[in-house]
Order: C-alpha cells, then sequence, then structure tokens
C-alpha cells in the first residue's frame, strides 16, 4: 500500500479557547499516541484531513507524518466530528514500527462480475461483508480485498476461506468461516393471470348492473304509489274516481 504524507504541528494550546482559535485557522487539534514514548498533542490542517477522508480505506491507511523534520509511521487510531455539520473536529494517530501487529479494517472489491455464471443467470450479488477486520504487519497492510466472482454459480457462498490474503494476514474473526456474499436468485412476483382477472371483471359488471336495475324498479314503484296523494289541503281521490264524470246539479224548484 503506497503511504500517505501529512504534515503536522506540535500543539501548546490547551484550553477550550485555544482549541476554539485553532479551529478556526483551519486547523485540528490532535495528539500521537506512541508505542512506549510519552503521547504528543499535536494540531494538522483541516484541509489535508478532509482530502484523506475521500478514500474508502483511510483509517486502514499507513501516514507517513513529517513533525518539526522528524517522520514517523502512524496509522488514524480514531477521528471525532461535529454532530450538526458532520466536520471533523479532533483526530487521533497511532505510532507504529516495523514489525508492530495492527487491527485494520480493509474494503472488499469483487471482480469478473462479467463471468459470473449465476450473475448472468439473473443471480443477484449479496454482499454481506463490505469490510473484513484484519490483523497483520503494520508494514504489510493490503490496500484491499479481492473477491473473484468468476464461475461462481447461482446460490453459491463465498466465504474467507476461499479468499487469498496477504501473507502475515489473518482475519480477527476466527471461529468460523464466516460468509463475504452470496449469488442470490433473483425474486419474482407472480402477477394474476388475465383470464381471472376478466372473470371478476365481468362478475363486477353484472353485479353492477343488477344493483342500477333494482334502484330503478324501487324508484318507478314509488313514484306509482304517490299519484293518488292529494296536495296539501285537498282530499285524496282514488284513481276510479277521478275516471267517473261529475254527478249533474239538481235542478232548482220552480215556483208555482
Amino acid at each position: 500500500m503506497e503511504n500517505l504524507k501529512l504534515e503536522a504541528s506540535e500543539r501548546k494550546l490547551k484550553t477550550k479557547g485555544d482549541l476554539k482559535k485553532l479551529r478556526l485557522e483551519g486547523f485540528l487539534p490532535g495528539i500521537l499516541y506512541g508505542d512506549k514514548e510519552q503521547n504528543l498533542p499535536l494540531s494538522v490542517k483541516k484541509l489535508s484531513i478532509k482530502k484523506m477522508l475521500e478514500s474508502s480505506n483511510f483509517m486502514s491507511s499507513v501516514i507517513e507524518m513529517s513533525i518539526g523534520g522528524s517522520k514517523h509511521k502512524v496509522l488514524t487510531k480514531d477521528i471525532n466530528f461535529h454532530p450538526l455539520n458532520n466536520e471533523p473536529i479532533h483526530i487521533d494517530f497511532q505510532k507504529i514500527k516495523p514489525g508492530t501487529k495492527v487491527t485494520v479494517n480493509i474494503p472488499v472489491k469483487f471482480i469478473n462480475n462479467e463471468n459470473c455464471p449465476g450473475l448472468k443467470l439473473g443471480g443477484v450479488l449479496n454482499i454481506v461483508r463490505r469490510k473484513i477486520e484484519l490483523r497483520c504487519a503494520a508494514e504489510n497492510i493490503p490496500a484491499e480485498i479481492v473477491v473473484d466472482l468468476a464461475n461462481k454459480e447461482m446460490n453459491e457462498s463465498i466465504h474467507i476461506s476461499s479468499v487469498k490474503l496477504p501473507d502475515g494476514s489473518k482475519p480477527t474473526i476466527t471461529d468460523r468461516d464466516f460468509t463475504i456474499a452470496t449469488i442470490a436468485a433473483p425474486t419474482v412476483v407472480k402477477e394474476p393471470e388475465p383470464a381471472a382477472a376478466a372473470t371478476g371483471d365481468a362478475a363486477a359488471g353484472d353485479a353492477a348492473a343488477q344493483a342500477e336495475g333494482t334502484t330503478t324498479a324501487t324508484a318507478a314503484g314509488d313514484a306509482k304509489a304517490t299519484d293518488g296523494k292529494a296536495k296539501p289541503g285537498e282530499t285524496a281521490k282514488s284513481p276510479d274516481a277521478a275516471k267517473k264524470p261529475a254527478a249533474a246539479a239538481a235542478p232548482a224548484d220552480k215556483k208555482k
């Protein structure tokens, strides 16, 4: 892995006011933890750290740090971020020496997707672990763990035992052959059959038509029932009475 380079300065400031002023000037406070040496407070340019954070394996990369003319091999130990704007506000480094064993998280890279029979048949790559924690020598930290998908079939699982690791590197999980990824079968959603759907639509149409006919008949019956009713202030007449002519008035008596 190619080492990153970083300029740092020894930090004399300790109070909250001093640290706030330091951040306003574009620097981050930090600490360099030594192997046996005393821990060293320091400050680094915030812009330099933000550029390094763009790398996915920044936390597992060896950094060549220059402090007042002396150079040190370090690893990033911890970074604190502001809870609102997610800007880095503090960073810690760990000094390392050749032969030192370190624990790092290494990103996983998948290759030969186009030569994977399981994916060609419509399978889906289900990634279980995007990073794997390794215990390895500080001078031999891998940039990535490569997983070859060539000749992987449908429903096949890829375990850590099938992956080649750098010499001297071992996964921190040792009690099982854990899974990194699987080639999963595609999920199929069954659509309703057209015939069944058509039958359901026809039945729904018949029911609607029957309901409409019932409503029309009821309305007609109600209208017929109200034909013989009298208006307010009138006497109701039967249908037969309406057909008969009115009786002639009796002739008036002639005076003798």
